[in-house]
């Protein structure tokens, strides 16, 4: 036997008995005539006692150990003189008497430490070696432990898990495609699917009723901390259902998820905000309601009070206040107004009234406005001494809010309130069925083209479709969208209005969907589905700033596996027998 025990089992009660270990070498001293090894597996790290007095040939060897050195060692249990609390084995150690070293180790590129000495992509090329720190195969650990429990929730549900393909065809609707050439059928391409949304409103027109995959899916799009080229989503249909049986069901989920994994109690049941208030409120579709700083309006506060042009040209002028920050220096602010100039937030300046301590009023605009006007704006703000009131302006409502939501996430960022100990989840509801597209100049669907129509505005389809709202929801925890789903459209003459809608030419529609379309003239239910992102789900609860620390071999913000040095060139063979061209890349 390699081992009889792991190195994170044996306690104090365990003294005396002969045991074998195995693992990697973290760290040796010399102490004396003595020699002491760190020894590390998956479980966890026990001491090891090399005593040159008793064993001299035996300590020699063990000095000649590395870092990361793969060994088995056999001993006996024995107390610690000198015990260490941080360690769940800190009360023994094992005295050494025999020594094998399955492989020796070049030395690590950095240190296989909690508080690593290598850079994020030194640790994506020798990942291998990044899993073995306790910190990163924590995370994994999470992540399975979630699996099991989101399988068991829905297995005790009466959800069944089906695989869908891989390979399926291109739905250019939503993100860029990632496409696999047929060999077998030249010139005709295979996509990986961004979801298995018609495959699994095809089993429910199958009759399996309640379905459920952890599901690899792709897209080809620009990468953010939050985003990878493939990921992970636990993904899910229901038949028969109505909003509320979704929401009811995923909630009790999420609820279960978070008594397990983090012994949080959600309130019951969780709030539930449309669309257009999380918009007006928070200026986004995810808020973080870990911290409060909403919005106000505050366009007839200022209509005709002053002289400031901005204002009076102004659609649009929102308003948080920031508490206690009346103190904020001119370099705070400066820094302020840069950072919502930045191309990600777009703003063209920012405009701050502060309400100081001692009742004195400190404004970038009181030349424009009376001292009278400003302390109405302070009453409409909800302002008090000592608090500062941030100011933006524009002539599109919805774009401005969207920059005064990054102008509110900063604040909480640096007054410390988005403490990731704390989970504020909520529904949002009533989504626009559409959004306008300036790349497509069009319409597109917010979410899919699937999507159920609210039924009350079915009748706005033809003549005011941007008014439609969808039987959709999100699942938000801490200002990140963890999932999301909808009630789907099971009718066959309503899926093809929603298809002109779009621009869609009938020939195009059956090219792309006829499959989906035939199978709903054969007795689809009215059925509904969600998809949380699991990787999301699992930073969120192990406290991450990104996804890829919870994925095992992750890529990098370039979408490139820098371990496998991936994607890479094909052979002149493999392309001709794809019938494939590479043109020169200038």
């Amino acid at each position: 036997m390699y081992r009889t025990k792991t190195c994170g089992e044996l306690r104090l009660s365990d003294a005396g008995q002969e045991v074998t270990l195995a693992g990697w070498v973290q760290r040796t001293r010399k102490m004396g005539g003595m020699t002491f090894a760190d020894l590390r597996d998956r479980y966890g790290l026990t001491q090891l006692v090399f005593n040159g007095a008793v064993d001299k040939d035996l300590c020699d060897q063990a000095n000649k150990l590395g870092r990361e050195y793969c060994i088995q060692v056999t001993g006996t249990v024995s107390e610690r003189e000198s015990k260490n609390s941080k360690m769940p084995t800190g009360d023994i150690e094992i005295i050494v008497s025999k020594l094998n070293v399955l492989s020796p180790s070049l030395t690590p590129p950095f240190t296989i430490e909690d508080n690593t000495d290598g850079g994020d992509e030194l640790r994506m090329k020798y990942r291998y070696l990044d899993l073995r720190r306790a910190a990163v195969r924590k995370n994994i650990e999470l992540r399975h432990r979630m699996t099991i429990l989101i399988r068991n929730f829905l297995d005790n549900q009466k959800f069944i898990e089906v695989e869908t393909p891989i390979l399926i065809g291109s739905t250019p609707e939503g993100a860029r495609d990632f496409v696999v050439p047929s060999r077998m059928n030249p010139g005709q391409f295979y996509a990986l699917p961004q979801s298995p949304q018609t495959l699994k409103q095809l089993l429910m027109v199958a009759g399996f009723d309640r379905y459920f995959q952890i599901a690899k899916c792709f897209r080809d799009e620009d990468l953010r901390a939050d985003r990878q080229p493939e990921f992970t989503q636990v993904d899910c249909e229901m038949s028969f259902v109505d909003q509320d049986d979704v929401i009811n069901i995923f909630e009790e989920l999420c609820r279960t998820l978070f008594r397990e994994i983090r012994g949080v109690e959600l309130p019951k049941p969780l709030e539930q905000m449309t669309w257009h208030d999380a918009m007006r409120r928070f200026g986004s579709d995810k808020p973080d309601l870990r911290f409060g700083m909403e919005f106000v309006e505050l366009k007839d506060a200022f209509e005709g009070k002053g002289e400031f042009s901005v204002f009076n040209e102004a659609k649009y002028i929102g308003g948080i206040c920031v508490p206690g920050c009346a103190n904020y220096s001119r370099k705070q602010l400066n820094e302020l107004t840069d950072f919502v100039k930045r191309p990600q937030v777009g703003a063209q300046g920012l405009v701050f009234i502060k309400y100081n301590a001692d009742g004195t009023v400190k404004s970038s605009i009181d030349k424009f406005y009376s001292p009278e006007t400003l302390a109405e704006i302070k009453q409409v703000m909800g302002a008090k001494d000592g608090d500062l009131v941030l100011i933006l302006s524009g002539d599109n409502a919805n774009k401005t809010r969207v920059q005064l939501c990054s102008l509110r996430l900063e604040m909480g960022d640096r007054l410390g309130l988005r403490d990731k100990n704390v989970f504020k989840c909520l529904w949002i509801i009533d989504f626009p069925l559409f959004e306008w597209s300036d790349e497509e100049q069009r319409l597109m669907a917010t979410h899919h083209p699937f999507t159920m129509p609210n039924p009350d505005d079915i009748p706005l389809l033809d003549e005011h479709p941007e008014q439609v709202r969808a039987k959709a929801y999100d699942f938000v925890c801490n200002g990140v969208e963890v999932g999301g789903g909808s009630l789907r459209i099971h009718d066959t003459q309503l899926q093809e209005r929603m298809f002109e809608v779009l621009g869609f030419t009938r020939e195009r529609a059956e090219a792309q969907f006829g499959f989906l379309m035939n199978a709903f003239k054969y007795g689809a239910p009215p059925h509904a589905g969600l998809a949380f992102g699991l990787d999301r789900f699992v930073s969120i609860l192990a406290g991450l700033d990104s996804i890829r620390d919870c994925i095992a071999f992750p890529k990098n913000n370039s979408g490139r596996d820098v371990m496998l040095d991936a994607p890479g060139e094909l052979d002149p063979k493999q392309l001709d027998e794809l019938n494939l061209e590479v043109k020169a890349h200038k």
